[in-house]
């Protein structure tokens, strides 16, 4: 446990997943806490960050069939959860799902998430948090170059 004035630091990582047209892109909502977000989630002790963003995507969405596309960097996000501030190095890939055929998911994220496709704008206009607005702006930035 942390002193109460040291920061919890931790990484994670995540992707921001479109559609195999590349028109739209995943987001997941989660009604218990009114938001809706991007597949994220942290690395384990040994794990390579991008495995880690795959298998986070792979868990709170079920789709399995992805392919990394870019590497949109890093950044750092500040927080305060239970009166304790929080630091989170978050990484984020462009990933393209390759198939809209879904696997099943652990019960827990499966009974934590809702699944939904939207346009590029619509993404932008629901997206609960800021930071994850900046992985969909640069993601749309990278997918416009591939073009």
């Amino acid at each position: 446990m942390s002193a109460p004035n040291t920061p919890v630091r931790y990484t994670a990582a995540g992707g921001v997943v479109i559609s195999p047209s590349g028109e739209e892109v995943l987001l997941l909502i989660r009604p218990s806490r009114d938001e809706v977000r991007l597949p994220k989630g942290h690395v384990e002790p040994g794990e390579m960050i991008l495995e880690t963003a795959l298998r986070e995507v792979r868990e709170e969405s079920g789709y399995a069939e992805l392919e990394p596309i870019s590497d949109l960097g890093e950044q750092l996000v500040t927080f305060l959860m239970d009166d304790q501030r929080v630091e989170r190095t978050e990484r984020f890939f462009l990933i393209q799902a390759r198939s809209m055929a879904r696997v099943a998911r652990p019960s827990h994220d499966a009974e934590q998430f809702f699944t939904i496709w939207v346009s590029w704008d619509q993404a932008e206009e629901h997206l609960t948090f800021e930071a994850e607005q900046e992985w969909l702006h640069r993601a749309r930035r990278a997918w416009e170059r591939q073009g």
